[in-house]
Formats: C-alpha cells, sequence, structure tokens
C-alpha cells in the first residue's frame, strides 16, 4: 500500500496514465499495443566475470507471479513476456520464498517456447547442506529447467554452506554463475565481505532513489571486485511513487528518453556501470512496457544526477 491508501500498482497505473497523457498528448487508442509489438532493443552491459552481455531491464517476480492457475491475475501474466522479449531482456528472477513464483515462471516460459531466450535466476532459501541441494532441484522442476542461469544465496542464509554446493553445482555445469542477495542495508557489512574474499559473479540488493545506502560501498566495490549487481526494489517496494503521485514529469526527462515516473527512476538506479540490471517486480503488461523504455535512449551518468537542476524531491 502506499500512503495514499492505494496498492502500489494502482498508484503507479494512475501516474502511467497521467505521465503518457503529459508526454503524448495525442496518444492513439492502440499505440500501447502498437508499442508492445515493436519496441527498440534495450541496452545491455557486461556481466564481468563471464563478459556475456545481459539486458538492463529484467522482471522481478516478487508477489506478482504468486498466483493461481486459472485466476484473471494468472492470465494477465502471460501477456508480460513479448514485451520484454521482443525489446531484448531476459531475466526473470524468482525465489523458493516467493510463493508460486518459480512454478508460475517455469509455466509460462513453456507454455511460450521462450524458455531459451530467458535468463533465469533463482535462490537457495535454507539451512544445511542437503536441504539446499532438494531445494534448487526442486526449483529446477518447478521452472521446469535442468539448468539455472543464476543462483543466489537468498539473504545470506547459511550463505558458506551453500556457496560450497554452488560452486560444484557450477563446475558440473548445473548453474551458470553464483551470487548472493539482500534487501536491506543493515546487511551490507556482511555483504561486502562475502564480495571481499570470495569469488562470486553477481550480488543482487536493494537500490532506488529512495535507498541509496548502496552508493557508499557496495556499488564501488562491485566495480572494484568486477562482480555484476542486480538492483531489486527498485521504486522502493512501490512506496516512491506515492511520494510523486502529485508531481509532474521534470521538462528533462524528456531530454533522457522517459515518458514516465517508472522510467526517470529506473534510469536513475541505472546510473552507475557497475549496475548490471534493474529487476522491477511487474505483473501488468503496461507496466512492463513502461519499465523496458527505461533501458532505451540515454542513461544519465551519475554526475547528471548529482545537479541541483535534476534532483528529485520525493
Amino acid at each position: 500500500m502506499t500512503d495514499s491508501g492505494l496498492p502500489a500498482n494502482a498508484m503507479r497505473s494512475r501516474i502511467l496514465r497521467s505521465s503518457l497523457a503529459m508526454a503524448v498528448p495525442t496518444l492513439l487508442p492502440g499505440a500501447l499495443a502498437q508499442a508492445q509489438a515493436s519496441p527498440r532493443s534495450m541496452q545491455k552491459r557486461r556481466i564481468p566475470s563471464s563478459g556475456e552481455m545481459l539486458p538492463v531491464i529484467g522482471c522481478g517476480t516478487y508477489i506478482g507471479f504468486d498466483v493461481a492457475p486459472g485466476s484473471s491475475a494468472y492470465q494477465a501474466l502471460g501477456g508480460i513476456l513479448r514485451p520484454l522479449f521482443d525489446a531484448g531482456g531476459s531475466l526473470f528472477d524468482s525465489s523458493p520464498m516467493y510463493g508460486r513464483a518459480e512454478q508460475t515462471t517455469g509455466e509460462l516460459l513453456a507454455a511460450s517456447g521462450e524458455r531459451p531466450r530467458a535468463f533465469l535466476a533463482t535462490k537457495v532459501w535454507t539451512t544445511g547442506k542437503q536441504a539446499g541441494i532438494e531445494q534448487i532441484e526442486r526449483s529446477m522442476s518447478l521452472l521446469q529447467s535442468p539448468t539455472i542461469d543464476l543462483l543466489q544465496i537468498h539473504n545470506l542464509q547459511d550463505w558458506r554452506t551453500h556457496l560450497s554446493t554452488l560452486r560444484e553445482l557450477k563446475q558440473r555445469g548445473v548453474i551458470r554463475y553464483i551470487g548472493i542477495t539482500h534487501y536491506t542495508s543493515a546487511a551490507y557489512d556482511d555483504v561486502a565481505r562475502i564480495m571481499k574474499g570470495e569469488a562470486i559473479d553477481f550480488v543482487q540488493i536493494n537500490y532506488s532513489l529512495g535507498e541509496r545506502e548502496a552508493e557508499r560501498t557496495i556499488i564501488p566495490l562491485a566495480a572494484e571486485r568486477g562482480i555484476a549487481l542486480i538492483a531489486n526494489r527498485p521504486f522502493g517496494g512501490g512506496n516512491l511513487f506515492g511520494g510523486l503521485r502529485s508531481k509532474p514529469l521534470p521538462p528533462w526527462a524528456k531530454e533522457i528518453g522517459a515518458s514516465s515516473w517508472a522510467q526517470v527512476l529506473l534510469k536513475f538506479v541505472l546510473a552507475d556501470p557497475a549496475m548490471t540490471c534493474a529487476i522491477p517486480g511487474t505483473a501488468r503488461v503496461q507496466h512492463m512496457v513502461d519499465n523496458v523504455g527505461a533501458g532505451m535512449g540515454e542513461i544519465p551518468p551519475p554526475a547528471f544526477w548529482a545537479q541541483p537542476a535534476h534532483r528529485i524531491e520525493l
């Protein structure tokens, strides 16, 4: 919920409609469908440990993908695959913690035949070596995939035990990349120690205009150590939309190719080149179309956002 009492998705939809109306006054019926069918290709950034290029906008599955088959919410999810893939996107991030999200992701990709185009990321979230192995095997079954692109240790739970397992699986080719995650700055000291002391490919942390603590240590350390970064909570869990609800887009938004507040917020998150990808949670087609647009056109560097004229008051 936002501070207005509206759910975050509802608040975002209201702001998105308002932003589109201001940015494109002559928007015709069907324009959204046209944008969905033939968008430009989004930017990609290098995964330091391999050189592989990863699109800068992915899809988080927390809450939005934890829905029952046959429900209207489940049916709507199938529509978000096309705009992501058509824009050149690929990353879907899930976890055993997210209820049915892994299974939903696997079902949607299987039904669409698009698994080869997806970069699948999930997590291990348990204690003990055998329990971790069993959970990973279950995740692969639910995702309907014999391999996982990125396996992350969720919120650092029993990370030493699981890191050993992940290295074994990577050596066998079962997973391609190893990572760790957290969603709060209170854990950044532990995250930084692992980044300094262990060979890992990815770190996923919370980062947004409203949660900027990662700028102090995590982002510079990722650049120094050659670790890819994924930003979760790029909209502050949806709370940032509540603070922007009464504000028009600034004049400079058009100059950087942003037609909505969501695109402005995502471009901010991607400002530092060490930030590899942002994964806004998405369960609506219009939100996916909007999100992938942030990965196109100019993504201004940190110096741009530090200028007084470009600062955003929440």
